[in-house]
Formats: structure tokens, sequence, C-alpha cells
């Protein structure tokens, strides 16, 4: 439609319009907010699972929960590790403090408390019943990996990661807007205030191909 002879120049203008996608002063999460992290990608050959399982692309994710457990706003990040210095900068940085955050007994949460939220632990019984134990968070974890492999057959790499889970927030977070025109808005005045981004900025900022 766009008369755009190149993949190369499609792929550009995608992720031009994803960096725009994240308003550099959005409001953080706030109320009540379900943390947990999971792994992306291909199935593991090793037979290692959980928080310990390599040679894939781990996320952390953060939704808010309202009355009667009405689903809010989203947050998502691709992190190094389940580590308390990777997932404190994550909540950090988008969840207000004075929230409460529900998370599983994972120590890596422990700083939640001495930062100023409060902390709900769910302790999981039975591993066959792990979406049961932070069920909103992992709804949205579900349809996330369910749109990378339906609409991008799961061809992501962890290098443009982050674009994705930007994008898939963005359309999340805005799943009830009454106006489309007013999506088109928002993201035109988003790209009013970052900063432009380059093709070699997209491809050599981290190792790998598009």
């Amino acid at each position: 439609m766009l008369g755009l002879k190149s993949e190369g120049t499609a792929w550009t203008w995608l992720h031009k319009i994803r960096t725009a996608l994240v308003f550099p002063n959005r409001r953080k999460l706030c109320g009540n907010v379900e943390v947990d992290e999971t792994y992306i990608g291909s199935e593991e050959t090793d037979g290692k699972r959980g928080r310990g399982t390599s040679n894939k692309i781990m996320v952390v994710v953060a939704l808010e929960v309202g009355e009667r457990n009405k689903l809010g706003r989203a947050r998502m990040s691709v992190i190094v590790d389940a580590s308390a210095e990777s997932l404190k900068t994550f909540v950090l940085d988008n969840v207000e403090k004075g929230s409460t955050v529900t998370t599983d007994g994972w120590s890596g949460y422990s700083f939640l408390k001495k930062e100023g939220y409060g902390r709900t632990i769910k302790v999981q019984k039975d591993m066959k019943n792990k979406d049961e134990l932070l069920p909103h968070v992992h709804l949205i974890i579900s349809l996330l990996k369910r749109w990378l492999l339906g609409t991008h057959q799961g061809a992501v790499t962890e290098k443009h990661m982050q674009k994705y889970l930007d994008e898939y927030v963005f359309r999340f977070n805005r799943r009830k807007a009454a106006e489309r025109g007013l999506l088109f808005y928002r993201l035109m005045e988003c790209a009013m205030l970052v900063p432009p981004v380059t093709y070699d900025e997209l491809v050599n900022t981290h190792k790998g191909q598009w």
C-alpha cells in the first residue's frame, strides 16, 4: 500500500514506529500490581526449566489488577536474569511506590518492602497449576506469546524483542479505545517527543542480524 520497494525499508519503518510507541513520561502502574517473569523462545533441549533455563529470552511483566479483577495497564521488559538487581530496576521504573505488588515466593523480590512497596506473596502448591498462582499476569503472558507466534510466526530475535514488547503493550493498554483515530493521534504525539532512530542504529546497536 505504501509502495515500499525494499523489505529492509519496510522493516526500518516498522521499528521507527515501535520506537515511538513509548511515551517518555508515561504514568507508572499503581494500585494492585501482579509481577512475574517468563521465557520466550524455542523449546529447551537440555531438560532445564524455571529461572535457571538457558537459551531463551527472559521477560518480566507487570499488570495492574483493579476491582473485581479488572485488568488494567501493563508493562513488559527484557531482563538479563531474575536477580534482585534486574527485577528492582524494572519495578522502580514502572510501578509507583506505595502500590501493592503481588509475586510468587522468589527471593529476587525481597527488596519490595524496603523500597516502599507492599507485597503479597502467592505460594505455589502444585506445579501443574502454575498459571493459577498469578492468573492475571499469566493471562497477558499467554496472550503475548500467542501474538508473537501467530502474528510474527515466532521470528523475533532477542536483539529486537523489546521493540515488539513495546508494541504489544501499546496495543494492550489501548484495547478499549473507542476511537481508533485517537490511537493514531497518540502515536503521532509521541513521535514528536522521542529522538529519531536510523537504520544503522537499529542494526548496529547490538550484535546480530535483523
